[in-house]
């Protein structure tokens, strides 16, 4: 059985975690601090956690920080009250897989869950391929396709649709987008993402497809499986 590790001091949030997620026949255990969390999080074998970002002891970032840098790859859900922009880019670029702010609706947070868990079985770190529904990246050959028809990208195009993959169902700022695919450390202050997430969107989501890719205003771009 797939097993989730809830860190939530709040009983209340705690609890609807736990239910929504044992309704989808997910076993869940629940720890309400951030030591305890995090000495589970190291050795409890788990396929998913989610991590409350203000926690008693420990807090959620210095968790998912420490985490990554012993090499934990464990994808991880944030959850958090604070839901301004540059709080969320710190939980991603600590090594969130996804952030989700409080109140939040259960199946949603359910269904988020489900596309990390997703991601988990078909995307490690080996992998030649990265996958998002019927849109396939072959890292070997540099080729795209979309439900088995090959797409042509540019050698920039396909930067950014390996970067948008490789964080699937990851909010991308464009600042995050520069940094990785431009080189930039700076906005320059253009049009120069629009104008290529414009570009992969007629070839990945032309009219009669689920569109995959998704603006997601004042935070940025992801791309992430139908919900």
């Amino acid at each position: 059985m797939t097993r989730i590790l809830t860190i939530e001091d709040d009983a209340v949030t705690a609890r609807e975690i736990v239910a929504e997620l044992s309704s989808h026949g997910l076993d869940v255990d629940w720890v309400d601090n951030g030591r305890e969390g995090l000495e589970r999080a190291v050795n409890g074998n788990y396929d998913l956690i989610t991590l409350d970002r203000m926690l008693p002891e420990l807090d959620g970032l210095a968790i998912v920080t420490t985490l990554r840098t012993m090499g934990v790859a464990t994808p991880i859900l944030m959850i958090s009250a604070l839901s301004d922009v540059d709080e969320r880019v710190r939980g991603l670029r600590a090594g969130g897989d996804d952030y989700l702010t409080k109140p939040f609706a259960t199946d949603e947070m359910a269904a988020r869950v489900e596309v990390l868990l997703r991601r988990q079985n078909t995307v490690t770190a080996q992998a030649t391929t990265l996958r998002v529904a019927d849109l396939e990246l072959n890292l070997i050959s540099h080729e795209a396709s979309r439900d088995g028809q090959l797409l042509t990208l540019l050698p920039t195009e396909y930067k950014l649709l390996e970067f948008l993959m490789r964080n699937t169902g990851q909010i991308l700022s464009r600042m995050m987008i520069f940094e990785e695919v431009w080189g930039y450390h700076f906005d320059p202050g253009t049009n120069l993402i629009d104008v290529h997430i414009g570009r992969l969107r007629k070839k990945i989501d032309p009219p009669g497809n689920v569109p995959l890719i998704r603006t997601v205003r004042g935070s940025g771009y992801v791309i992430a499986e139908p919900l």
